[in-house]
């Protein structure tokens, strides 16, 4: 019951928060409840060094009860990624589907081994030498951009129709692709698996090709029962059981749940919604996900701001935190800039495409859960934890990223409004 009280009063603090950042900060509620999380965890972690209020031991006890990375992994992602693919427009994805495509899978690839590359020079030149399988293990599971937080700030700023759906498309799919290589990665570095070609395409086929076919299943099922009734509760319900049961379903049979969530959210936001729903039942369907999507999100920020309360930073952990931020936005650089290198030869581009889609590749929550999915005491590197040393510098990554890259992609946004879209594909030359 104790878990149950705690879910209740970060609830009623996630509420409290938008609340007063309506009418002080008027910040993204994503940024303001990620700031406001940081702000009280760091409150509380200084008055308990000084000994008016020690939350510590009873942190250390409540978070192993809630399991924070299967809540998210298991359970809000598919909330959230279904709610969010809702709103994509399926003829704007096609029309970007090459571009998606290139960011999801080859980005993210290319993002991993740059990372866990830097990340290896950098460790070797301070001294501290650490194998370089958990090097790539950091790289894959930083690397995809979180929707949770990326979805959130790019639809309130309105940013142009066509940089939106590529920075849309690529966080809801890549994080799918995401977990698959670190999943790979993971086997390697603590189970001792050998990655060979016919063990990574088994993996691939079974997590993505099986989610993306349950995504279909699902949503086509989905789509029928809807279709079949005229009462408007009944169909909100329909879409509730979708990211609750079939999220569950996916997970029980090994298929990527993530990507079945954006394929069957993709149907009945562009299928069932125009031949289900009625013009009430529409705006009805949109204020429901809306006002979920928000609640869990602000939500989800406490309890990682809670879980800072548990961690002891020492000197050197801030600079690793210096270093992860650096090395996560040259990688991001490298990522964006090579698919982009080879897509301008077909298409023209919104000048601020690349610069919207480096400066706007947020990490969030997914990053942290995978960190900590790392088993503790496994690995230890000149006696420090590996686990603590990567949930560290990804805490780092993804504050920076939220509210110092949330913050300030703004006004990049706002000037690249004022440029008209480009217009078409560019044939090549042949």
């Amino acid at each position: 019951m104790e878990v149950y009280y705690t879910f209740c009063f970060l609830a009623a603090v996630s509420v409290f928060l938008g609340f007063l950042n309506q009418y002080v900060l008027r910040a993204q509620a994503t940024i303001a409840i990620t700031a406001g999380a940081l702000a009280l965890s760091l409150l509380v972690t200084g008055l308990g060094k000084i000994g008016i209020l020690d939350l510590r031991d009873w942190a250390d006890q409540l978070l192993p009860l809630m399991n924070l990375e299967d809540l998210l992994l298991k359970g809000v992602l598919g909330f959230l990624l279904f709610a969010g693919s809702l709103h994509i427009d399926l003829l704007a994805l096609r029309n970007q589907k090459l571009e998606i495509g290139l960011l999801a899978v080859v980005g993210t690839l290319i993002s991993t081994f740059v990372v866990g590359a830097l990340l290896y020079w950098f460790l070797q030149f301070i001294g501290m030498p650490v194998s370089f399988v958990y090097c790539l293990l950091f790289g894959a599971l930083i690397s995809p951009t979180d929707p949770i937080a990326v979805l959130a700030i790019i639809k309130s700023l309105k940013a142009p129709e066509q940089v939106s759906i590529q920075v849309e498309g690529e966080s809801l799919f890549n994080d799918g692709f995401g977990i698959v290589v670190f999943t790979v990665i993971y086997a390697l570095a603590f189970e001792g698996g050998e990655p060979t070609l016919p063990a990574v395409v088994e993996l691939f086929a079974v997590e993505a090709l099986g989610g993306v076919a349950l995504g279909l299943a699902i949503g086509g099922l989905f789509h029928w029962l809807i279709c079949s009734t005229d009462d408007h509760s009944l169909e909100l319900l329909l879409t509730l059981v979708i990211p609750t049961a079939g999220f569950a379903l996916a997970n029980i049979i090994g298929v990527s749940g993530a990507l079945a969530m954006v394929v069957s959210g993709i149907i009945i936001g562009n299928f069932t919604r125009e031949r289900g729903f009625s013009r009430v039942s529409q705006h009805e369907l949109d204020n429901f996900w809306s006002i979920t999507e928000d609640f869990l999100n602000g939500l989800l920020f406490l309890l990682v701001g809670l879980f800072l309360i548990t961690i002891d930073f020492r000197n050197f952990d801030y600079l690793l935190i210096a270093a992860g931020i650096v090395i996560v936005l040259l990688a991001r650089v490298v990522a964006v800039g090579v698919p982009f290198t080879l897509l301008k030869r077909r298409r023209k581009y919104h000048p601020y495409t690349e610069r919207i889609l480096i400066w706007g590749g947020l990490r969030g929550g997914l990053a942290l859960a995978l960190a900590m999915s790392i088993p503790a005491g496994h690995a230890m590197i000149q006696g420090q934890d590996l686990r603590h040393l990567w949930v560290v510098m990804t805490y780092g990554v993804v504050l920076f990223s939220i509210v110092v890259q949330g913050s300030t992609i703004a006004p990049l946004i706002r000037r690249s409004r004022d440029i008209a879209e480009p217009e078409g594909v560019v044939e090549t030359a042949r």
